[in-house]
Order: C-alpha cells, then structure tokens, then sequence
C-alpha cells in the first residue's frame, strides 16, 4: 500500500514541528490534518510539492508548506515532493521545460551556454526567459496534475486490490 510505502521515507512529525526555519507558521503546524497519511492529503501533498518543483526559485520548498497548510495536504511530503529537482536533475528538467516554452511560444531555441555570473542572468532573462518561464509554468501545472491523479489512482487500486485479497480469503475460510 503506498501509505506504508510512504511513511518509510516521511520525517516524525514533532522534528518537522521544531524546525526553526519552519517557526513562520507558527500555531498552524499543531493542525492534525497536516500530519495524517490518507489518500486525500498524500495526493494533495504529492501535486503540490511537483506544482512547486518546476519554479525556479531556490525558496521552493516553502512555497510548498505554504500552499500545503491551506490544502490541509500532508505537509512532509509536500515539502519531499520538492526535492524531485535537486542538483542532479535540475538541468534536465529546466531544460525540458525551455523546450516545452519555445514549442508553445513557437520561437526558435537560442544556444546558450551556463556561466556562474549574475551578467549572464540578465543577459538571460532577455533572451531565454520568457520561453523558459512559459515552459516551467506549463510543466509545472502538468505535472502537478498529473502527480495528483496519479497517486490518487494508484492509492485507490490498492486499496481495491486489498479488498479483493480480504474478500478471497474470506471466501476461502467460509469454503
């Protein structure tokens, strides 16, 4: 079942409480429902956290815990859902997401090379940017969705799946 999956890899609640970064939430992380595993808040959780994956700013994972409080989504993995782009998969995927922009966009990609400079930034935000901007929006709304659905199509086929066996060994024990 994906809850027992999940939980393997979830942090305890009380840590994450204690958090100093996370003391701008004050009160509302003691919220029961920001903790609980049920198929409603882990889909939420998991879309949420894939929204906010695709933005490229470096408080993510904030804006996360932020959009997850509301949503009453499982705050943990909200926040761990973040993490799909970290440092080894953040070039391929900004980079699938500036493919995604100038498909949309219908421009032509510009050759561009990585250097570590805020010049190159500037420079960039003129001539990449708003293709790349467009593609991380669009990915970012797909695969949020997408993460949501998925998770919660394949949490209810478990649990239907579960049924199933409880209702064939019932079967057998009556028999």
């Amino acid at each position: 079942m994906p809850k027992k999956f999940i939980r393997r890899f979830l942090p305890d609640h009380q840590s994450i409480k204690q958090n100093k970064a996370l003391k701008i939430f004050g009160s509302v992380l003691h919220e029961p429902n920001l903790w609980h595993l049920n198929r409603r808040s882990a889909s939420g959780a998991f879309g949420i956290g894939l929204f906010f994956a695709f933005w490229p700013v470096p408080f993510q994972m904030w804006l996360s815990a932020g959009l997850a409080i509301p949503f009453r989504a499982n705050l943990p993995l909200s926040v761990a859902t973040v993490w799909v782009t970290n440092p080894f998969t953040i070039p391929p995927i900004f980079y699938g997401a500036y493919k995604v922009g100038t498909t949309v966009l219908g421009t032509k990609p510009e050759h561009f090379e990585f250097q570590f400079s805020w010049q190159w930034v500037v420079e960039s935000i003129n001539t990449i940017g708003p293709a790349f901007l467009v593609g991380c929006g669009i990915c970012s709304v797909v695969f949020g969705l997408a993460g949501y659905f998925s998770l919660n199509w394949v949490w209810r086929f478990q649990v239907k799946k579960a049924w199933e066996r409880r209702r064939q060994m019932r079967n057998q024990e009556a028999h």
